[in-house]
């Protein structure tokens, strides 16, 4: 028996593609060429645009686990400052699963990657170590089991211990082998990994994380553009009901993946749309905001502090600092500060607290500004799936 067909026989399996499961995979290979002539460009609202869908998918991810935190607080952490609301376990998850993803955007760089046991418990380590009793970097050491918080009724068992080993070595080898399609190969890494439940602590995130280390390398879009995490985050109990029809309580790799792999197809479909939009709209709104930096005569790198307000979140001296650092414009606390002292002066952000607790949000004229870049819309939730 060849190794592929070992392989095969050991995980679950993604069904063929039908006519219709095609012509969406079709839309979303679209969606994902336009986005990325949009933003192949460098301008300077895509950097902000990048950093807050970067933003977007850790608190995603994090908040199927339980870990809430608001947008600007997941901002801050991945620039390495301080949240405002966080609690330290939710602050640890958080820098926690930036290291492990941060690592994954760098690697996804090489000219030849390929997954081995010892990435796979390396971005297990730097996403969980805040906490020992997680086992780090290694195999879970007993049982485990998934338990439905609003019944507590255990809805997932992971497979046997001793079988850990050898599932994750065939799931290991099946990432290495080359893929058809990107996305269905990323979705079964995914649903493998949770269906083993290898570790003890951080399967979901662990999962979560890999899919995205199978998409950053496909190379179609920059890689934090190709994450689905804020849409399971945003439809957190449709993620776990599919996962349960799928696994049906128990390692159980003959079961049918049609569902799983219908379900990530239409996350990637709302998830590029979405993201088209908000291309659009941040074009719209840096433009506008040039237009207020200009009449005031703010300087031009305050820009970035009026897009991060304009969207609702909260600035500080030590966020906007760390943003402009990013882009190699280094400032002092002095410059920051004055810089935020005229941007509130010309009516365009709102103090609030004092001293190392102070934070600006936008006025209306930016909120106003913001209504008119990106209107309301009804949102597409209808399933591009129905009646096939």
């Amino acid at each position: 028996m060849s190794a592929t067909k070992e392989i095969t026989n050991m995980l679950f399996v993604a069904p063929t593609l039908d006519e219709r499961e095609l012509e969406v995979l079709s839309q979303i290979e679209s969606l994902k060429k336009s986005l990325r002539f949009q933003l192949t460009e460098p301008r300077r609202w895509s950097g902000a645009l990048r950093r807050m869908a970067f933003a977007r998918n850790v608190q995603g991810s994090n908040s199927i686990e339980g870990y809430e935190a608001a947008l600007d607080d997941a901002a801050a952490v991945a620039l390495g400052e301080e949240p405002l609301d966080a609690s330290t376990e939710t602050r640890l998850a958080l820098e926690g699963y930036i290291s492990a993803m941060t690592y994954v955007l760098q690697i996804v760089q090489e000219p030849e990657i390929s997954v081995s046991e010892h990435l796979i418990k390396s971005l297990h380590f730097m996403m969980t170590s805040y906490d020992l009793k997680n086992r780090p970097g290694r195999w879970r050491a007993g049982a485990i089991y998934v338990q439905d918080e609003r019944t507590g009724d255990i809805v997932h068992e992971g497979v046997d211990l001793e079988r850990v080993p050898d599932l994750m070595s065939a799931l290991i080898a099946s990432m290495n082998e080359p893929a058809e399609t990107t996305l269905v190969a990323a979705a079964m890494a995914h649903l493998n990994l949770v269906m083993i439940h290898p570790f003890r602590d951080g399967n979901g995130r662990m999962a979560r994380c890999l899919q995205s280390f199978v998409l950053a390398a496909d190379g179609i879009l920059a890689p934090v553009f190709m994450s689905v995490e804020e849409y399971l985050g945003r439809n957190t109990q449709a993620y776990y009901d599919v996962l349960a029809k799928v696994g049906g309580g128990t390692w159980s790799p003959n079961n049918d993946a049609r569902p799983w792999v219908r379900f990530m197809l239409t996350a990637h479909l709302r998830q590029a749309s979405t993201l088209q939009r908000r291309v659009r709209a941040s074009e719209q709104l840096w433009v506008e905001l040039e237009k207020l930096q200009e009449s005031h005569r703010l300087p031009e790198r305050a820009i970035g502090a009026l897009f991060d307000a304009a969207y609702g979140l909260r600035v500080r001296r030590s966020t906007y600092m760390a943003t402009l650092a990013e882009i190699d414009e280094e400032i002092s606390e002095q410059t920051a500060t004055r810089d935020l002292q005229a941007l509130t002066d010309s009516g365009l952000l709102v103090p609030f607290g004092e001293r190392r607790g102070r934070y600006y949000v936008g006025a209306e004229p930016l909120r106003a500004l913001r209504e008119m870049a990106s209107p309301r819309r009804i949102r597409d939730d209808s399933d591009p799936f129905a009646g096939s």
